[in-house]
């Protein structure tokens, strides 16, 4: 999938809609293909950010080793040369226990086509 930085809001909302449903579905090379190669990721379970396409690839994997996270976008926006989604995150212990329930927001910046940074916002 290829997305243009030209200001079409349906091809944002396919676009980063096909990250979250790869994302719940575990799929992370579709994701990683849409991803700088130099991507800034906020690291939500430790704090801090990781670095590139590995740097995501690891954070994942060892995220998905302990927790069960599945995401649902459900309000998208511009904000300057950001897209901010309103997300609801469900993250659960592989045991099944909620941890995390809430809405926060996903905030894109995306360059050529590429992710090239996310951050979160409470």
């Amino acid at each position: 999938m290829t997305f243009s930085n030209a200001p079409d809001t349906s091809k944002e909302r396919e676009f980063l809609s096909f990250v979250y449903e790869a994302f719940n579905r575990r799929d992370i090379e579709p994701i990683l293909a849409v991803m700088h190669p130099e991507v800034e990721w906020p690291n939500g379970m430790e704090g801090g950010r990781v670095h590139g396409r590995e740097g995501v690839r690891s954070y994942w994997t060892r995220q998905w080793g302990m927790l069960d996270p599945q995401v649902e976008p459900i309000r998208f926006e511009h904000d300057g040369g950001r897209i901010v989604l309103d997300v609801h995150p469900v993250v659960r212990e592989l045991k099944g226990t909620v941890l995390l329930d809430r809405i926060v927001q996903h905030l894109y910046q995306i360059r050529d086509g590429l992710i090239l940074r996310r951050d979160i916002r409470e």
